[in-house]
């Protein structure tokens, strides 16, 4: 299988796997996100909570016959293409390419990723990397300004040019909307190429709204502050 990474081997840092359309293949050691927001700087000596990486990634057979990527499990902090008969609140549709993009729709993917704007939103201040881009399946880290929290964000696409993406919280039960604006972000820089990618709204996923906007003084102090 041919890998593409974007990013470099830091020999004193943590290892991290790297994840493939059959799972983990692999491992590199992690790498600072260089193009975290200036304010980043002034957190850089805060304690980072970075959380365990993910060791079951990637696009492979599950509970089905056709390889999918992972459930998101009960706490709403994550959304998944896969479906989920346990949190169907947690599951959206799979983004699809336009008729005519054909050997271009994973290129378009790719500049959705590369052209991704931290601190959008008021969400990943600290940047995030392309750990794993084989020409399917892309894995990425996105970390948060503050306390250094790590999000993983995977996209996956089909031979009939459908798009399989999870993006999941690795800390925390809640993540204040943080994964939903993510995907929005990515959504809307593909639906201005062509592709149907919905966003994610109150409409659709009102359960996971209503529990990411409780108030404050009912947020458990492992989530406060989050980003």
């Amino acid at each position: 299988m041919l890998l593409w990474l974007a990013c470099r081997p830091d020999p004193v840092a943590a290892v991290v796997p790297i994840i493939g359309r059959r799972g983990v293949f692999g491992a590199l050691p992690a790498v600072a996100f260089e193009n975290a927001i200036p304010d980043a700087a002034q957190y850089a000596d805060r304690p980072k909570r970075r959380g365990p990486a993910p060791t079951d990634l990637g696009l492979r057979v599950r509970d089905g016959d056709e390889p999918e990527l992972k459930v998101c499990g009960g706490a709403p902090n994550c959304f998944s293409t896969t479906p989920d008969e346990v949190a169907p609140e947690h599951v959206i549709a799979r983004w699809k390419a336009p008729e005519t993009s054909g050997g271009e729709a994973w290129g378009m993917v790719r500049d959705a990723i590369r052209g991704y704007e931290p601190g959008q939103s008021g969400i990943d201040g600290g940047g995030f990397k392309i750990i794993a881009d084989d020409g399917r399946y892309c894995y990425v880290q996105f970390e948060s300004l503050k306390n250094g929290y790590v999000d993983d964000l995977e996209l996956a696409l089909s031979d009939d040019y459908e798009l399989r993406v999870r993006s999941s919280s690795r800390v925390g039960y809640l993540d204040f909307g943080v994964n939903a604006k993510r995907l929005n972000f990515v959504a809307g820089a593909l639906r201005k190429r062509g592709w149907d990618a919905p966003d994610i709204t109150p409409d659709t996923h009102p359960t996971y709204f209503l529990q990411n906007a409780p108030k404050q003084s009912q947020v458990p102090p492992s989530t406060a502050f989050r980003r």
